[in-house]
Formats: structure tokens, sequence, C-alpha cells
């Protein structure tokens, strides 16, 4: 019997309500309708309400942050995020509302943490530079619907006040492959930063392993105050090819229009990104890796801003995790804080500039509550960047992060070793 197929139930069983409901938690366990790979392993609190299915995972970090350089910073911060799902059968489909909520406007003050060469987003109204801005107090509130339309074929619907078009990978606080990296990606404003939209519409069509969908959304970036929920018009729009040829692999392809969607920089973006993502089961762990390709097209200066992103995490013998990311990124926003210092730039070099990220850690998993996977773990990232920005953040800027981690323990799911109604109908 192939690997990953020996908890599968018999493909012509009949399903209870309880099982078709837990597939549609399994399939969406990510933002919006982005999916990891279905042997990717979760931690999740599952219960039952009635009819009805409840999840609750979440995740949180207290971190120390120190960098070097002239622009390196150092704070003591704690990113979080927290979901839960309720799930039931309707009218022969399923309906899924998701709620994610994080901290972070309180865990981290003056409306950012430091990170080198990150930028995207204003703080006091100032463009944000070598820092991570918080994510909004509401991450998600969405309403979902799923309905066999014929053999094989599913429609799914999703509506969010707060959500997630389908636009780009599965966003990085909840990416399998990331999720001991406490820190955002440099390219987060040129793959995923749409995780977080207003007045999201989206339709999809599943069939087997194919699975497209088209979005409709506000585009503007989160404002500043993180507490309240954003409006806007539908002015932008995505679409994306989603493949899931076999439990352990993901892949996707996209393209966005984003109205005017940073306050401090004037025009639209054109979008465009591709990943796959990869995760191997393993005896007493799995391993899990992602390839990310991004490109902002900004119509206001017509200019092209490229992203490669490859990260991985390996956890084996239970409790221990090794991480590595590599990024080469554009940045066309770097010193925008200090005029002076960008005109003289653009007069003289131009305007972007490439960026490498070597980031590599370690996470142990440590028992202090029974009801929480903790860890303790760090990494440390070095950049390697042109000549002509290193009389401002030094030859070898260098970042160390110490954290520990506590993720919600309920039991650990994956696809493989639960019943999945949507798979089989899609005969993936």
């Amino acid at each position: 019997m192939p690997p990953g197929h020996q908890h599968m139930p018999d493909m012509n069983a009949p399903m209870n309500t309880e099982q078709h409901a837990m597939d549609a938690a399994e399939i969406h366990q990510a933002s919006g309708t982005g999916v990891n790979p279905r042997s990717a392993p979760m931690e999740m609190i599952h219960k039952r309400a009635g009819d009805w299915t409840l999840m609750f995972h979440g995740i949180g970090f207290l971190a120390d942050i120190q960098q070097t350089g002239p622009r390196g910073r150092d704070k003591l911060v704690a990113p979080n995020w927290f979901m839960g799902t309720a799930e039931h059968t309707l009218s022969g489909g399923t309906v899924e509302f998701r709620s994610m909520i994080s901290l972070d406007p309180a865990t981290i003050t003056k409306r950012r943490y430091p990170l080198l060469f990150q930028t995207g987003e204003t703080a006091y109204g100032k463009p944000v530079v070598d820092g991570q801005h918080p994510h909004d107090f509401l991450m998600e509130l969405s309403a979902q619907y799923s309905h066999p339309i014929a053999e094989s074929t599913s429609l799914l619907l999703y509506f969010a006040p707060v959500g997630d078009p389908a636009l780009g990978p599965v966003a990085f606080p909840h990416r399998v492959s990331a999720m001991e990296i406490p820190q955002a990606t440099l390219a987060h404003h040129l793959q995923d930063s749409t995780h977080i939209a207003n007045e999201v519409f989206t339709a999809g069509l599943l069939r087997h392993m194919f699975r497209i969908e088209a979005s409709g959304f506000h585009g503007a970036e989160p404002n500043e105050n993180r507490w309240n929920i954003d409006y806007g018009t539908i002015d932008s729009w995505s679409a994306r090819l989603t493949l899931t040829p076999g439990a352990n692999w993901t892949a996707q392809a996209s393209l966005g229009r984003l109205a005017h969607p940073e306050a401090a920089e004037p025009g639209d973006i054109v979008r465009a990104t591709a990943s796959v993502t990869y995760n191997r089961p393993l005896a007493a762990g799995n391993w899990a890796t992602s390839l990310v390709w991004g490109r902002n097209h900004k119509t206001a200066e017509q200019r092209n801003l490229n992203s490669f992103l490859a990260e991985s995490v390996l956890r084996f013998r239970h409790k221990n995790y090794v991480t590595g990311r590599v990024e080469l990124v554009d940045k066309d926003e770097l010193l925008n804080d200090r005029p002076e210092i960008r005109q003289h730039l653009d007069a003289t070099i131009g305007s972007v500039f490439r960026i490498t990220a070597y980031t590599a850690g370690y996470t142990r998993d440590i028992g202090l509550v029974s009801w929480l996977e903790t860890g303790l773990g760090a990494n440390f990232t070095f950049y390697a960047i042109p000549s002509a920005i290193q009389p401002y953040y030094g030859s070898h800027p260098v970042g160390f992060v110490v954290f520990l981690r506590a993720r919600l323990k309920g039991g650990e799911h994956t696809m493989q070793n639960m019943p999945n109604m949507q798979h089989m109908h899609h005969g993936s």
C-alpha cells in the first residue's frame, strides 16, 4: 500500500456528518482559500457542538530581536495569531465560518518591530523602513460554502469583510515551511501581503487536483489603526490556479491588480506570483519546503520588482526543528525615511537595490504547559547588500532572534490520517 494511504477510509463507505465537516476544516487549514499540502501536520483542538465541528489553533512567539549596523535596532516583541472555525453541513454541501485574531497591536509597540531591509505600509504617517508592521487585531472574518455540482467537481464561494483573496501562496504566518520562523519574509509585500484585505469575494471550481479561483476585493493595505475594521469599495481583482497532485504537494500561480495599495505611494500594483510547497512525512517528524516567486509591477513608476524565496523546516525526533530561508528581493523604498540620502541615491545610483538574506535557525520543544507545544529557538540572518548602501547599513549587517514559541496543542492532524470527503470526490 502506498505511503499515506494506510489511514484512509474505504472509498466506497458512507461518510457521516462529522467526517464531512472535518473535511472542510482540514482542506482549508490556512487563511482564505489557500492550502498547505494535505500531509502537512497541524496542531489543533477539535470539538463537537451538536452537529457543528469546531476547530481551534494558534501560535505565539516571545522574541528578542538584535541587529547590527548603523540602522540595526533591538526590541522585545510577541507576534501571534489565533484561529477558530465552525463547520456544518448545509444543503448537501459544507458551510464554514472562520475568525482569526492577533494581539500584535498590543504586543508589538510603536507600530513596528525591527527587520533590516523590510519595507511596506506606514507608521505615524511615515513609510516603514527596516521594520515590519504588526498585523491587524482582526486578521480574518469569513464565511465559506462548498457544494458538489457534478461528479468530481465542486463549487466554492467565499466572502470576508476581512480576509484573503486568491492571490499568492499561503501567507508566511500560516505556511507550513515557515511556522518556526517568527519574523516576516522580506518579500512579504511582493508575494502574500493581501492575506489581510477587505471586502473579499471569491468564487472557485475544484476538480480532481485542480482549483481555479477569482476574487474581487479592496486593494488598499490596512491603515495604521490596527484595532478597527477597514472598509472600501471593491476595486481590485485576482485569479489563481492551484494544483494538488498528491498529499505531499501543492503549487499555485496567480495574478492580480491592486488599486493604490500603499498609502505613501501613488499608483497601482500588478502582482504575479508562483509557488510550490512540498511536505515529506517522516517517522518522527516531517520536512516541509517552499519555493516562491513574486513580482510587483508599479504602474506609477513603470517599474518591476522581483523576489525569490526558498525556505525549509525539518522536524526530527518529534522535538527538534532546523529551519532555513534564503531570499533575493528587489527593494526601491530603502532609506525613504531619510529624504536627503534617498535623493542622492536616486540621482547617482538609482532606485532599486537587490538584497540577499540568509537565515538559519533551530528550535527545541520543551514541555512547559500540558496544553501548549512550547519550544525555545533562535535564528540568525546574514545579508549581502550592494556597495552603494553599505555606508548606511554597514558592510556585513546581521540579525539575531532568540524566542520562546507556544502553539495550541490539541492533537496533530493531517489530511492523511483523517477522513477527507472532498478529496475523495475529486479523485486526488
